[in-house]
């Protein structure tokens, strides 16, 4: 195929390639040049090529010139890349959208003008693709806790977890180690080491669009969350002395007696270890687990001012039938019950993602139940990172 090109350029290629030649010409000022000499710009892929693989690379390359400029046009994720330090080639540096319309046009310097070649091909639209669900936390305008995890759920199982990880960049403003776990097929937590510094704003950025998943599963979009870290607000109480001390920032802001799980049961025995206030309610009914009524254990109770801080039902909340017995007794089902006007400050206070840590039990938080991530020491956490 032979195209007239732009400024007298002549475009020679087809499928795979689209290649300039820019034969020896006069303009009039520079002379000619001499006889023989020529110069070609190679895109890759080429003119008119169809169901390009995303995750692909596009290639420019310049032969007997420079090239000035490579611009990747098209509907789908920006697409930048690299130029050689001799000008000679160009290398795009991510993935491309799928089922999506490219043009590549790359200008190189013939006879002292900026002279173009254009390729415009479209990528492969696949049956099967992977995109981001859910990212927690995500709340408009929210603040969360210094312990907060960001967990990323997709539509899909993930088969190809290395090629997903590589695609999604933590960016605190305040910089801290952390790394990624799965924690299930469809769904990656990231940690940091210690908690965030507080009081500053974290990027997540997914870029998802034409990763390989896995499968025949290619990426649809990129993605992108900022995330706003509050005040280190930390709890620590003590089962057995019955009470928890609130600080914020390193200052301590209140004392507050509680009446934690009677421990006759597991089941009604406060978890020790480090949790995380994953969110609250007012009012919340509460349903003793796995019981209907009548059955010995059933409860159904009503409660003001609740702040979850597990999945095995444990909450911070307002009890005003227990005052007797908070700072002196543990006599409830497993929660922390404190006084209604307790429980009203730390709800108003309570951001998601704060630290609560509890001693004192027999009974250890495990690392999957709510957000107990913080009960899995950094390393362990890391060694199921599935990319470096």
């Amino acid at each position: 195929m032979v195209v007239q090109g732009r400024l007298g350029l002549v475009v020679v290629g087809g499928v795979g390639a689209a290649m300039v030649l820019v034969a020896g010409c006069s303009d009039g000022s520079k002379g000619k040049l001499a006889s023989g000499d020529s110069a070609t710009v190679t895109i890759t892929p080429g003119n008119g090529t169809q169901a390009v693989r995303p995750d692909g690379t596009i290639e420019v390359k310049a032969s007997g010139t420079k090239l000035e400029n490579v611009a990747v046009q098209g509907q789908g994720a920006a697409i930048t890349g690299k130029m050689s330090g001799d000008r000679k080639s160009w290398r795009s540096d991510r993935t491309l959208t799928p089922g999506t319309s490219y043009t590549v046009t790359a200008q190189a310097r013939n006879d002292g003008k900026n002279q173009t070649v254009t390729s415009a091909f479209t990528t492969l639209k696949p049956e099967k693709t992977l995109s981001i669900v859910d990212v927690t936390p995500s709340l408009e305008g929210e603040k969360v806790g210094v312990g907060m995890p960001i967990i990323v759920r997709f539509n899909r199982a993930v088969a190809d977890k290395a090629a997903v990880q590589r695609a999604l960049t933590v960016a605190p403003e305040k910089p801290v180690e952390g790394a990624w776990r799965w924690v299930a097929p469809d769904q990656a937590v990231y940690r940091t080491k210690t908690y965030w510094p507080a009081h500053q704003k974290v990027r997540f950025t997914a870029r998802l669009a034409g990763v390989a998943a896995g499968n025949g599963a290619y990426g649809t979009k990129d993605a992108a969350q900022t995330i706003s870290i509050g005040a280190a607000q930390i709890t620590k109480g003590d089962i057995g002395d019955h009470d928890m001390t609130v600080t914020r920032d390193g200052r301590k802001l209140r004392t507050i007696p509680f009446s934690a799980g009677n421990g006759t049961t597991r089941e009604f025995t406060t978890t020790s270890g480090v949790h995380l206030l994953m969110e609250k309610g007012n009012p919340v009914t509460m349903i003793s687990p796995g019981r209907k009524e009548g059955d010995p254990g059933y409860y159904k109770t009503v409660v003001n001012h609740a702040v979850r801080f597990s999945n095995s039902g444990e909450f911070v909340h307002a009890a005003p039938w227990s005052l007797g017995s908070q700072g002196s007794a543990n006599v409830s089902h497993g929660c922390l019950n404190v006084s209604p006007s307790h429980a009203k400050w730390y709800y108003d206070i309570m951001q998601r993602g704060d630290v609560i840590d509890l001693t004192g039990s027999d009974r250890e938080v495990e690392p999957d139940n709510g957000w107990g991530f913080w009960q899995m020491s950094f390393e362990k956490w890391k060694s199921a990172t599935t990319a470096g």
